[in-house]
């Protein structure tokens, strides 16, 4: 049995970056025209940083993860208003459907990710979306870290990032395979932030003030040009009708 309290802690590689945080504010500037505003569900909260971004948008906001100690910090980074939900992806229950769902950067740690997403189907609420977002694949930072010879191929999962929870590296078509089989319609596709360098990479820039906002508007601008060559690949989902 995995232990959800235990993948998110750093190893021999660093979970969480700054950066991290530069590249949620992008995603939400691409999810905005396609949010409800009415009922919510983030699947995989981390601890609250999307959370307190996402639940101001919407009427009624709920989360489900499967750390209880992830849960405790987002709960502390949010609203009283925000509805927590502790549970697995793949048995949860819920009476309700959600208007908008979204798993950011989370299929890539599911045992079953076709078995997650046919789950994520039952909860969405007819003519509803699902925002899906994963890490790339063929991003040029990896695709670098591939010829320097630090990772085997674009998709592997290095030991690392397995120990991190990671079982699968998406590419575009990897991802539209398993969309497909679980039964959802795809309304589009895109690629957010132009990425050509490391996480770690970012983090060092930023704490000398080599890389400012127009630099990062300018790599999100270019991501649109090249979504395949993007930090995270993002699908927006329906339920086929």
């Amino acid at each position: 049995m995995r232990d959800l309290n235990l993948e998110f802690q750093d190893n021999s590689r660093q979970y969480a970056y700054d950066f991290d945080d530069i590249l949620r504010d992008y995603m939400l500037r691409s999810f905005r025209p396609f949010i409800s505003g009415n009922s919510g569900l983030e699947m995989g909260c981390f601890e609250g940083n999307f959370t307190k971004r996402l639940y101001p948008l919407y009427k009624k906001f709920s989360v489900l993860d499967g750390s209880s100690e992830l849960l405790k910090k987002a709960e502390k980074n949010s609203s009283k208003e925000v509805h927590f939900h502790q549970g697995r992806f793949e048995n949860h229950q819920f009476e309700e459907k959600f208007d908008d769902i979204f798993l950011i950067h989370a299929l890539e740690h599911c045992d079953d990710p076709v078995e997650t997403l046919s789950q994520v189907r039952k909860w969405l609420a007819p003519k509803g979306r699902f925002f899906l977002v994963v890490p790339n694949a063929n991003a040029p930072s990896r695709q670098i870290a591939v010829k320097m010879g630090l990772i085997s191929h674009n998709c592997a999962v290095t030991p690392a990032e397995y120990e991190h929870g990671h079982r699968v590296t998406y590419s575009h078509d990897t991802l539209e395979r398993d969309v497909r089989k679980s039964g959802f319609k795809i309304m589009n596709k895109s690629g957010i932030f132009f990425k050509p360098l490391a996480n770690f990479q970012f983090d060092q820039m930023m704490k000398h003030n080599l890389l400012g906002k127009e630099y990062f508007d300018g790599c999100y601008e270019f991501g649109m040009l090249y979504p395949d060559l993007c930090a995270s690949l993002f699908f927006l989902c329906e339920n086929p009708e």
